[in-house]
């Protein structure tokens, strides 16, 4: 059976009203992890759309370097070869560029879906995918309001390609590779900090940005957060999202259901891995 993006978060709404018909609404969702998530703030005033990034993105993950060029009001998106991209768009500002990957969200949508916990927040705040893990149901393309992941169709061996905000530099105590190498419009810190120097530059410079800072509250807010001197329909930006994060429609509904349901993720990939033994072991001619 398939699905698409929207029949998802339609079923994603229904599920959230029917909960929240069934149990309190005032049931706390705070996260009991209350250690603060690294992000990046871009700021599409400073960018001046050298793709810098996307080549050391490139690079670091071992892609092919892009090779397309970048032609404003045409609207590239990220692909299995291409974990960022920058875009040009024409604004009543001038050019203005935005730089587009995964948005590392506090409560992200890929994660709820995933059925094995392939995909996984980490404690730092990256959204990582781990292969070993993965079934290939690739729910996490579906579910992401960002339209991210990305299956590498092609492959006999495929991947999710995501950007993972460069997680294992992050704990090694270095910034990502697109943060360290652009060095002006990209800037790596926790949250609380981008958001505060986000303000700060709004308050001190109010010509040159609007007031609104995404991602701080799209979708439950995300790790990747944007300052823009347009707005952000002018820059192609989903404005339409919701505020709250889409698991948070759902969240209610763990605390009811049958353990055996709680089971199942484990059941499947424990079926997966068995499969996968048996695809790769030698056969026996007698």
């Amino acid at each position: 059976m398939s699905i698409d993006r929207r029949s998802f978060f339609k079923f994603l709404g229904i599920t959230g009203l029917t909960v929240i018909g069934l149990k309190a609404s005032g049931e706390n969702t705070t996260p009991e992890d209350d250690s603060e998530f690294y992000g990046v703030l871009y700021d599409s005033s400073i960018c001046i759309g050298c793709r810098a990034c996307e080549k050391a993105c490139a690079k670091a993950h071992n892609l092919p370097e892009p090779e397309d060029e970048l032609v404003a009001g045409v609207k590239r998106k990220t692909n299995e070869n291409q974990r960022c991209v920058i875009n040009a768009f024409d604004t009543e500002a001038g050019e203005v560029y935005v730089r587009n990957q995964c948005m590392h969200c506090n409560e992200p949508a890929c994660v709820a879906a995933c059925l094995t916990q392939a995909m996984h927040k980490t404690k730092e705040g990256p959204v990582i995918w781990r292969e070993d893990k993965c079934m290939g149901c690739r729910y996490c393309m579906i579910s992401c309001p960002f339209d991210v992941p990305k299956f590498e169709y092609g492959s006999t061996n495929p991947k999710i390609q995501k950007c993972d905000m460069c997680y294992e530099r992050i704990k090694n105590g270095e910034i990502p590779v697109c943060v360290e190498t652009c060095g002006d419009a990209l800037f790596f810190g926790t949250r609380r900090e981008l958001i505060s120097e986000a303000r700060r530059r709004i308050a001190e410079w109010p010509e040159m940005y609007i007031e609104d800072i995404y991602g701080e509250h799209t979708v439950g807010g995300t790790g990747y957060l944007y300052l823009a001197p347009v707005s952000h329909n002018e820059l192609g930006f989903d404005t339409k999202l919701q505020k709250t994060s889409y698991p948070s429609l759902t969240k209610s509904f763990l605390y009811s259901v049958p353990a055996v349901d709680v089971l199942v993720p484990s059941v499947l990939l424990g079926i997966h891995a068995a499969t996968k033994i048996k695809q790769n072991k030698p056969e026996n001619h007698d």
